[in-house]
């Protein structure tokens, strides 16, 4: 325990074993490193930290984090309005960016549809996409959610409520593996899997 010398460093590694995959090593190696860092760039890392949560914004459209109401890709009149990709989370979304390879837009849901996590439709931006879909021209919805039973349970649920109403649905191609999280795959194998896509109904004719 640190608190027979500092209760001050103590508490400072309790927050900071908080973070996801930092255990209480790492978080006193890090509050260590920011002891002996100059004060400029501890004060620049607290600032940081604080807009993260009193000013970052989401997106009125896609649903992403963002400096502004409206996001930079967007706002962006390069990019095509009317292909709209269907992403879990801002992770995968960077991630399919990060591949050069897509120039439309996003749409995230903030998860897929888990029932043993007691996440249903109702709690995911859902009816966002649908009214997005129904209310603007589309000329391709991409479902670039996890291949996981959950995505596979959301892309299904997507393709129901939108079979009618985009006229193209598609899915990334087998270079991605069943059970990935789009965010671990090397961006070279995500940028061929989005380019070689497939429709919807190729992949699951069969059971639809």
């Amino acid at each position: 325990m640190l608190t027979s010398y500092s209760k001050i460093l103590e508490t400072a590694v309790n927050e900071i074993a908080k973070l996801p995959g930092i255990g209480r090593r790492t978080a006193l190696r890090l509050a260590l490193h920011l002891v002996n860092a100059e004060t400029v760039e501890v004060e620049t890392l607290a600032h940081a930290l604080t807009e993260l949560k009193s000013s970052l914004k989401i997106c009125k459209y896609c649903f992403a984090i963002s400096d502004h109401d409206v996001c930079e890709i967007c706002a962006n009149p390069k990019r095509n309005p009317n292909i709209i990709c269907v992403v879990q989370d801002i992770r995968d979304m960077i991630a399919v960016e990060n591949t050069n390879q897509y120039s439309g837009v996003y749409h995230v849901l903030g998860g897929v549809i888990s029932p043993v996590d007691g996440i249903g439709p109702g709690q995911l931006k859902l009816q966002e996409l649908f009214h997005r879909i129904e209310n603007h021209p589309v000329e391709e919805v991409i479902l670039a959610l996890p291949s996981t039973a959950e995505g596979d349970t959301t892309n299904f649920y997507i393709y129901k409520h939108c079979a009618e109403k985009a006229p193209k649905i598609s899915l990334l191609a087998r270079g991605v593996g069943v059970g990935e999280e789009l965010e671990y795959i090397n961006e070279v194998t995500l940028g061929r899997s989005l380019i070689t896509r497939i429709s919807f109904e190729s992949q699951y004719g069969s059971v639809l």
